[in-house]
């Protein structure tokens, strides 16, 4: 049964960041040998964690064509829903890069100052394929960097046997943990294959883990090296993108997922015990939070809960998660839950509340979250597949100082500034800039100002 507990009984702990990263040490001897060796290093590490050590890296783009071909013909609901959420994602976030305008504005008679967006010129996407790859983390991760105007992209992915090299490995008893199949095809999942050419990507490379991370931000022989890293994967890849970090740039250190849901009384039992769920099925560590004023909804949210997980396929995980992380908290008032939601700062935060005046305030009163998901038919699973928002997020409280993924992670803003000789402005900024050098004990700043004088 998932924890029930009055509002002051919640602990300080509850609000602090949970760090979920791996070995700095073991990390850092996969960088080093990685900036080293190279493509050996790749190979090295692929043979002790992979199911397969692939002879070369890029999955040619044959195979990514020939993937999304099978997908739209096997599978023609999960090519169709792929393809409608990329369209989604590609038009929001076009629109978030239409709201960084360039400018030039005259602030002083004959100083004129501006500002320019840039796209980097090369991204690296890391798309884990764990227990349950993740295909529509494919179209997250790229598809704001193509909106961005990124010129290279590439997607690194752990190595999978090719269909070509199969009976080899079975027959053989490779191509499982601990037993790779060395030296065949490049391959990858099947479904991030295709979702990375319903993309538009080019290069995939069947490399996974923090040597992937390694890879992407210092190149190797056969991977470029690039300006950003983004997306998700396990500590070991958390624990690498932070080490990497200033090297190039990152989206952010995620850690377990979160949900916090803000309910009222007309909320849905089911509903709501079917969003913490999907929350809770992703990690044992994953944590599906509820606060609401209301105690009777409290206890059928905890009966269907377990209603629910009865019939759950993911069954161990979601009851793990729900059992060690996940709770219910009554609250004296919504406001009160709206303040607990700003102190945790919660990857996702929903607002399970009838569309009346009392919503209304209480979405003006949250201010920490990833994504906020507004009335009972927003759930939060949509944001995660498709309407258009990014699922990559912050957590663990970094939403106290940072958004989700977006296309801002592949954009810089660099300013400019032009004089016009003679201008009123310009002399008074040159005169400004050499009494501030004299304060400052820098000679030849003060010079360089007034020479221009």
């Amino acid at each position: 049964m998932i924890k029930i507990q009055n509002a002051d009984e919640v602990e300080n702990d509850f609000f602090a960041p949970r760090s979920f990263t791996g070995s700095i040490e073991t990390v850092q001897t996969v960088i080093k040998d990685v900036k080293l060796h190279g493509d050996e290093a790749l190979h090295e590490y692929s043979r002790k964690f992979d199911v397969s050590s692939p002879l070369s890296f890029e999955i040619p783009e044959s195979e990514l064509k020939a993937a999304a071909d099978r997908m739209k013909k096997e599978k023609p609901e999960i090519y169709d829903s792929l393809v409608y959420s990329h369209d989604l994602a590609l038009r929001f976030a076009l629109r978030q890069k239409n709201s960084f305008d360039d400018f030039e504005i005259e602030l002083e008679p004959g100083l004129f100052t501006g500002q320019k967006t840039i796209p980097v010129e090369h991204a690296g996407v890391y798309v884990p394929a764990g227990r349950f790859p993740l295909v529509s983390t494919v179209i997250m991760t790229v598809t704001p960097a193509v909106a961005a105007g990124v010129k290279n992209i590439v997607l690194c992915t752990p190595p999978r046997v090719h269909p070509d090299d199969r009976l080899s490995a079975e027959k053989s008893g490779t191509g499982v943990p601990g037993k790779p199949f060395e030296c065949g095809k490049p391959y990858a999942d099947e479904g991030i294959m295709a979702a990375a050419y319903i993309c538009g990507i080019k290069h995939v490379y069947a490399v996974g883990g923090s040597q992937a991370v390694a890879a992407m931000a210092f190149g190797t022989e056969t991977i470029t090296p690039v300006d950003v890293i983004v997306g998700p994967g396990n500590k070991f890849v958390a624990a690498a993108k932070k080490e990497v970090y200033g090297t190039v740039g990152i989206d952010m250190l995620a850690g377990p997922t979160e949900v916090f849901i803000i309910a009222d009384s007309s909320a849905n039992p089911e509903w709501v015990a079917a969003d913490l769920l999907a929350q809770a099925e992703h990690d044992i560590v994953a944590q599906p939070v509820l606060a609401t004023s209301d105690r009777t909804l409290a206890g059928k949210v905890a009966a269907e809960i377990e209603k629910q997980l009865a019939v759950l396929p993911t069954k161990a995980t979601a009851e793990a998660s729900i059992r060690s992380c996940g709770r219910i908290i009554i609250t004296n008032s919504l406001e009160q839950a709206a303040e607990f939601a700003n102190r945790k700062a919660p990857e996702h935060l929903e607002l399970a509340m009838e569309d009346n005046e009392e919503r209304s305030r209480i979405q003006n009163l949250v201010h920490n979250y990833g994504s906020l998901f507004i009335g009972h038919g927003s759930a939060e699973v949509f944001g995660d597949y498709a309407a258009g928002l990014n699922h990559t997020l912050p957590t663990s409280g970094s939403a106290r100082f940072t958004g989700g993924l977006s296309v801002r992670c592949f954009l810089k803003t660099v300013t400019t500034l032009r004089t016009k000789q003679g201008g009123a402005g310009v002399r008074k900024s040159a005169e400004a800039a050499g009494h501030l050098g004299d304060a400052e004990g820098l000679a030849a700043h003060a010079h360089a100002a007034r020479i221009r004088l």
